[in-house]
């Protein structure tokens, strides 16, 4: 996929990145898009996967008809089939009047399943009957429809795994699973940050006082030293909380760490970490090493002068007093370059 192509189909729908693995995940977004079999989008949460569902039915020929969105938790196992299908009237206790049900809702565009994995039982035996030939009843009625919609579900558990332990039905999975899209975690895509960042920081300004800030060197550095278990949508909401508390032009260490605690540097003093911690602890290194640097640098440009400073990198003076006073990087110590 040329980038080109990449930035006109995809930024609008905020899926943002060039790494490998995300482009990977996106030219297989843009290849399904043209067909209607069933698609499975697995990934861990925070990782787009709405986005991506809404991006394959943006691109296709149901763009003009509606998607609808479900989150399969949300589904009563009591109700589920009417749900789905609908229900006639005196269907059941409570069914006063008939209803449509979420697939004739979706009918001739997307029908999107969220959280699969917590389809109960019965709502999974339920829509395996409706994926074998698109038809259904509603609940109470005698007359058979047929759909045109498309199912887009998504999951972030393993569900190979789980219908190998018997947790879901491996008959469904298999016609869930025509088409099938992993989305990478952020941890294995953290390059995307450079363009990530200040398209999630300029998201913040139009909800906000529409300001768009920047983030220097090692704030940046910072946030390339966290795992991000909760990914895009957790450096979202930090940035977001970021935007708010800058006072200045730029989003600075100062206030991301005082937004989460989490992104405080570990101590590296401290004894040796396991092996699975020793790639956050050495992602964290690298952000001890490069705000250093970034510290010296400019107070040494200044000729120690740490308001000069401060006024050239956009960092409040109080921030970057804090990070001279962390580091031990004394004014009087600095030379001018």
């Amino acid at each position: 996929m040329e980038e080109r192509d990449f930035d006109s189909t995809m930024l609008a729908q905020n899926l943002v990145g060039r790494s490998a693995c995300f482009r990977e995940a996106m030219a297989l977004v843009q290849l399904y898009a043209a067909w209607s079999a069933p698609l499975l989008i697995s990934g861990e949460t925070g990782t787009g996967k709405e986005l991506v569902a809404r991006a394959v039915h943006y691109q296709a020929q149901r763009r003009h008809r509606p998607f609808i969105p479900v989150n399969c938790a949300t589904l009563p196992d009591t109700l589920v089939e009417s749900e789905l299908f609908g229900h006639t009237r005196g269907a059941f206790t409570d069914a006063s009047q008939a209803r449509e049900g979420l697939v004739r809702m979706a009918e001739g565009g997307t029908l999107f399943l969220d959280e699969m994995e917590a389809l109960s039982p019965r709502g999974q035996g339920a829509l395996l009957r409706f994926l074998q030939d698109s038809s259904y009843r509603a609940l109470g009625g005698n007359q058979l429809h047929h759909a045109d919609v498309r199912i887009v579900a998504a999951t972030n558990t393993n569900l190979h795994e789980r219908a190998a332990a018997r947790g879901f039905r491996d008959d469904l999975l298999y016609r869930l699973d025509a088409f099938h899209v992993n989305l990478p975690p952020l941890r294995e895509r953290l390059d995307d940050l450079d363009l990530l960042v200040p398209h999630l920081l300029a998201k913040a300004a139009r909800q906000t006082d529409g300001v768009v800030r920047r983030i220097g060197p090692a704030g940046l550095a910072l946030l390339r030293g966290y795992d991000w278990p909760g990914n895009v949508r957790q450096l979202e909401n930090v940035l977001l909380k970021a935007h708010v508390v800058c006072q200045g032009c730029e989003v600075g260490v100062a206030e991301l760490q005082r937004c989460v605690p989490e992104l405080v540097q570990a101590d590296t003093t401290q004894a040796p970490v396991t092996p699975s911690q020793s790639l956050r602890e050495a992602r964290r290194a690298a952000v001890v090493q490069a705000e250093r640097r970034f510290v010296e640098d400019w107070l040494a440009r200044t000729a120690g002068n740490i308001s000069a400073a401060a006024r050239l990198t956009g960092i409040e003076r109080a921030s970057l007093s804090r990070l001279a006073k962390k580091y031990g990087v004394k004014a009087r110590e600095l030379g001018s370059i």
